[in-house]
């Protein structure tokens, strides 16, 4: 049986032998990057842009820990939150300082977090990671007067977007990772040997990546070429697609390149379909399907980012979706070694439910007793001794919820749950990833041939013992 940690969980049944082409995405899909590592180069390059623009960020410092992906930008309040699956906000800092209970309940009484409101934006992916830390002490500043003139909080955030657009543009950032890779990636020897076999599976395998080809070619031969039989990641994949300009690709029809010249990244138009063994710049996804003769539920596309890779695949093409979550192994970890303080956990709220109905029918009685004009002191005692009750239970609750919450990430909690609710995140991974998983290489646990089973989905009033 697979360890939990490196199971791939199916949202919706997902038949392997089914599907008869995987795609894949590079960047913290068959690549695992340190985040603390990557994200913090990202910053600090964002930071040098903003700098060079007048802006006092010299002495900011990222803190990984500090940030999840899930959350979301309110632009209007310049806070990070984090919401239930129904868009209850449930935690918020603003800028880099957490929201109390009685701030959060004046900032959002009433406001529910609706990702399609051009007031929000979602971190979707471990890229948000500097993103989120750039922008929040960007409010930190703004909020001290120390950034001048007409700027409010949703202009902060396209400072921020452009600082780090460029950083990734001017080449710098990534010139950076492909000197010192080790650095910056935690490599998986069995993602080779799960691809190998999905080809021995007769599967025909594509390589699609938003990175241009200088830098993916040298990143897939550090990470791969070491794992190959020939000694070239290439034999891997039937077509290789970079620039691909995801979401785009999946929507639209722009034009595709043929890379002719591999060493000086030289370019020339394509017309036609892609052919096997050919590395192709821009380009769609239809021109995928056509060249591949393949459609719909024969596709499966795999990679990171919730929108851009699985979100847009689905909805337009009905492609099957596989996200990877690489935060999936320490959350599962971790929740793990808090099982037993779960299960006292759970026993405590079930006791207080008890005693809170037992309080709630006290009171009843006592409100008909004097209704009658019979009531008793006794009946205050009772009462009394049923809050007393509750508020040691209390005691005992605190601190176990309280350790439950940072379960993860110890600032914001569990990346797929709310409180006890699952996150709005968690709702868009049910929606839009047939599947998801930490990585790549588990899905050589269940082999090519693999029949994954979607799990009924529990309901509030399901009864353990009863489902059919």
């Amino acid at each position: 049986m697979t360890e939990p940690a490196r199971r791939v969980y199916a949202n919706r049944t997902l038949n392997l032998r089914s599907v008869e082409a995987i795609g894949y995405d590079m960047d913290y899909t068959l690549l695992h990057y340190r985040t603390a590592e990557w994200e913090g180069a990202a910053f600090e390059h964002a930071k040098r842009v903003l700098a060079s623009r007048g802006y006092p960020v010299q002495d900011l410092v990222f803190e990984p820990d500090k940030y999840l992906q899930g959350l979301v930008i309110d632009l209007e309040l310049g806070n990070l939150v984090k919401a239930t699956r129904f868009g209850y906000v449930i935690q918020a800092q603003h800028g880099t300082q957490r929201l109390t209970f009685s701030e959060l309940r004046r900032s959002y009484n009433g406001v529910f977090i609706d990702l399609a409101e051009p007031r929000f934006r979602f971190l979707n992916t471990l890229f948000s990671m500097s993103e989120a830390a750039l922008y929040a002490h960007l409010v930190d500043l703004l909020d001290a007067e120390e950034i001048k003139g007409p700027v409010g909080y949703d202009e902060l955030y396209g400072l921020v977007s452009s600082a780090l657009d460029m950083s990734h543009t001017m080449g710098e950032l990534k010139a950076e990772i492909t000197a010192d890779p080790d650095r910056f990636c935690d490599l998986d020897p069995e993602t080779a040997e799960t691809l190998m076999d999905q080809r021995l599976a007769g599967k025909k395998l594509l390589l699609i990546t938003n990175s241009e080809w200088t830098y993916t070619r040298a990143m897939m031969s550090y990470a791969f070429d070491r794992h190959m039989p020939s000694g070239n990641w290439r034999d891997l994949f039937d077509i290789v697609v970079v620039a691909a300009a995801k979401p785009r690709f999946f929507s639209e029809s722009p034009p595709a390149f043929r890379v002719v010249d591999q060493q000086r990244n030289l370019l020339e138009p394509h017309i036609g379909l892609l052919e096997p063994g050919g590395v192709y710049y821009g380009g769609c996804a239809r021109l995928v399907e056509r060249s591949l003769q393949l459609d719909g539920a024969q596709i499966l596309y795999v990679g990171d980012h919730l929108f851009g890779d699985v979100h847009v695949s689905k909805s337009v093409l009905r492609w099957r979706t596989a996200l990877i979550m690489s935060e999936l192994e320490a959350e599962i970890a971790d929740a793990a070694k808090f099982a037993d303080d779960e299960m006292r956990l759970r026993t405590l709220m079930t006791n207080k439910e008890r005693i809170e109905d037992q309080l709630s029918r006290a009171r009843l009685r006592r409100a008909q007793a004097a209704a009658r004009g019979n009531a008793t002191d006794s009946d205050d005692t009772d009462i009394n001794a049923l809050y007393e009750n509750i508020r040691e239970l209390d005691q005992e609750i605190a601190p176990l919820a309280q350790a439950a919450g940072t379960l993860g990430n110890p600032v914001w909690g569990p990346l797929m749950r709310a409180g006890n609710d699952k996150s709005l995140f968690a709702r868009q991974v049910e929606k839009f990833a047939d599947v998801y998983t930490s990585r790549v290489s588990n899905f050589g646990k269940h082999t090519p041939y693999a029949f994954l089973r979607a799990t009924r989905t529990s309901l509030p009033h399901d009864v353990p013992g009863t489902r059919s």
